[in-house]
């Protein structure tokens, strides 16, 4: 644009092409202008360069002209900390001055080239009439002795630069335009008011949301130019336009699936969520590939769109898939002062007959010590799950196990059998139902019965933390699930009873609150109610009933050890449960962190939550954080403690508590 009466002048816009930091280029006015500039940069470059080879070349009283010089950098304060922050960011003095050492030659180099950095910061942030000054040792830097000032400095002194900053009145933004054949829906989306005051960066990301807007809504190829900005000096305004080229709206054209190899590329086509037709929007693009993500079969999904409409007007689609290895074994183990170790072997196969069927097996050894175990046991589980089953978003899954333990509350050996159908509702919720046989022969109190047990377990889950294993790290958002398992139970006293659980947990990260940084520290909270109805504590079988203590419920005693007791000591269970934790967890340096935590938590024989003996516990623990999850290491006493409870528990795993 025109210059008008020397009040109205088109600018660049710092930031425009690097919107986070600082433009390395200033735009020259005319072509006369930028020749003039250059030749006067070439003769002040020689004149430097002649003076530097005189310093080298001079006598033995000027010998450290190419010595490193040593310089305290301070910058004076605008009384705007986000505007000092940014000059502080900009500055190559300050970014420099530990790093790369500089002789007097340099270091005045340096300082020059860093009044026109800091002045397209005060530019970015809307300070346009801003001006910086540097001064060397109390020197302007074009005061002519002060490379021999520099020069003539003893080899310990260190030189003093100070950084100042006259930033003026702050610029607000004008009129705010759009040019072009602009859908009507797309306008009101541009965050970006008249009297905001004029910061690149908002500008920028302005631009940005408007070409994600027309994106969206299928045009695909929109293009819009770097916003055309004029400062307007006697009002001191800066009037933005964006220039926009829509051009079609588009919708998917054919869609390829590139890089299986043992995966049914057919399967892979009817889990797609979009289909040729469909409207062009990034955002079913990105939920798609997410989606084949999740499967479990690909270590990584990529899509690409065409540069340019087919011979139908539609814009091809490709998504680019890695298959993981379909097979993999892991090791774990974890321990526990009440349960002793745990080791655990699983072994997977993600791609059983190439539709993504997942084929589970694990062994863990169990009582390996412990306080609350009386010997040495087993648990074995095998898993198939079909996803897709007759629909898209549900699974059918297959259930066999036996498990073998031996703990104080009582001796179990059962094998079990069943099968549930999953279904997700949306992206946070999903139901499942499913029936279950269970055969199992338990001793307690020196008796020994048998039981066959049948379940109908139908539940109900949410789940909007955004970890997508029990292994991530949640720190927001939060996890819920009730669940209501009808059950016949046959053995010497038949009984038909109901099962009720609800229990939540919910993730606060304080950064929400300005308190800290995204994901450093966060408060957990979770709770459990449970209920039995339509049976007695002695008419359930004693792997049914309710027991608190433990890692999953109340820390600091032992594993079953809360609610009623034998005359003995040992755990008798009841037909209730409630129990509430809030854990503080602090990250810690990049790889470590510690938490604080307090649980508490009863068990009733009354069927109804909130009665009996409330037991608390207390600890705290240390954190590593890993590739594939956190390393815990807890500590919890208990408050309350029976008279033969233990003195403290210790917890060892992998991933959190809750």
């Amino acid at each position: 644009m025109r210059i008008r009466g020397g009040h109205r002048k088109a600018i660049s816009l710092p930031y425009s092409k690097l919107p986070c930091l600082i433009i390395r280029r200033l735009r020259m006015f005319g072509q006369f202008g930028r020749r003039k500039e250059w030749m006067h940069r070439r003769s002040k470059a020689l004149v430097f360069l002649a003076a530097g080879l005189l310093a080298l070349a001079g006598p033995a009283g000027r010998p450290r002209a190419a010595d490193p010089q040593p310089y305290e950098l301070s910058i004076r304060p605008t009384g705007d900390d986000g505007l000092d922050a940014a000059l502080a960011a900009g500055s190559q003095l300050q970014s420099l001055q530990s790093k790369n050492s500089a002789g007097p030659f340099a270091l005045i180099a340096r300082a020059r080239a860093d009044v026109p950095r800091l002045e397209t910061v005060l530019r970015s942030l809307g300070y346009y009439d801003g001006r910086v000054s540097i001064r060397i040792d109390g020197r302007a830097l074009d005061d002519g002795d002060l490379l021999d000032v520099l020069d003539a400095l003893p080899a310990d002194r260190t030189a003093g630069i100070e950084i100042g900053v006259r930033q003026g009145e702050r610029y607000r933004l004008g009129r705010v335009a759009i040019e072009g054949p602009v859908p009507p829906d797309i306008p009101a989306k541009l965050d970006l008011a008249p009297a905001r005051p004029a910061i690149a960066a908002d500008v920028l990301a302005a631009r940005q949301t408007l070409l994600s807007a027309l994106r969206e809504d299928g045009y695909a190829l929109a293009r819009i130019a770097p916003p055309a900005a004029v400062q307007n000096t006697a009002e001191k305004t800066i009037d933005v336009t964006f220039k926009i080229e829509p051009g079609e709206r588009l919708s998917i054209g054919g869609i390829a699936i590139e890089g299986t190899r043992d995966v049914n590329p057919d399967f892979v086509r009817r889990r797609l969520s979009l289909q040729t037709g469909d409207l062009y929007q990034p955002s079913r693009i990105e939920a798609a590939r997410t989606d084949l993500a999740s499967l479990g079969v690909f270590s990584g999904v990529a899509a690409r769109t065409g540069d340019e409409p087919d011979a139908e007007g539609a814009l091809p689609l490709a998504f680019d898939v890695q298959e993981r290895p379909k097979h993999a074994v892991d090791l774990t183990a974890a321990y526990s002062t009440d349960l002793g170790g745990i080791p655990k072997v699983s072994w997977t196969d993600r791609n059983l007959f190439g539709n993504a069927e997942q084929l589970n097996l694990s062994a863990a050894a169990t009582g390996l010590g412990g306080s609350a175990s009386d010997g040495l046991g087993y648990n074995l589980a095998s898993q198939l799950i079909k996803p897709d089953f007759m629909r898209r978003d549900q699974s059918l899954q297959f259930d066999l196990g036996a498990v073998k333990q031996n703990l104080d509350a009582y001796d179990q050996d059962a094998v079990s059998a069943g099968t549930s159908l999953r279904r997700k509702l949306t992206a946070q919720w999903n139901v499942n139902f499913g029936l279950s046989t269970e055969i199992e022969q338990i001793l307690q109190q020196d008796v020994r019965r048998r039981y066959k047990l049948i379940d109908l377990p139908l539940g109900l889950a949410y789940d909007d933390t955004g970890a997508t294993n029990p292994l991530m790290d949640p720190t927001h958002g939060g996890r819920a699930a009730l669940s209501v398992t009808p059950t016949e139970s046959f053995g010497r006293d038949n009984a038909t009873f109901l099962t009720l659980q609800a229990s939540g947990s919910l993730y606060i990260d304080l950064a929400d609150a300005g308190l800290a940084p995204k994901g450093r520290s966060v408060i957990a909270f979770r709770g459990l109610l449970g209920s039995v109805q339509g049976a007695t504590r002695f008419q359930l079988p004693p792997d049914r009933r309710f027991y608190g203590g433990g890692s999953g419920t109340v820390r600091g005693f032992k594993y079953q050890s809360v609610g009623p007791l034998f005359a003995d000591g040992s755990p008798q269970g009841g037909t209730a449960i409630d129990s509430a934790s809030v854990e503080f967890r602090q990250r810690l340096f990049e790889d470590f962190g510690a938490a604080a935590f307090v649980d508490a938590g009863q068990v009733s024989a009354e069927s109804l939550p909130f009665h009996g003996v409330m037991r608390t516990g207390v600890g705290g623990g240390v954190r590593y954080y890993t590739g594939i999850g956190t390393l815990r290491l807890d500590v919890a006493v208990p408050l309350n403690r029976p008279p033969a409870g233990d003195g403290f528990e210790l917890y060892i795993g992998l991933g959190q508590a809750f």
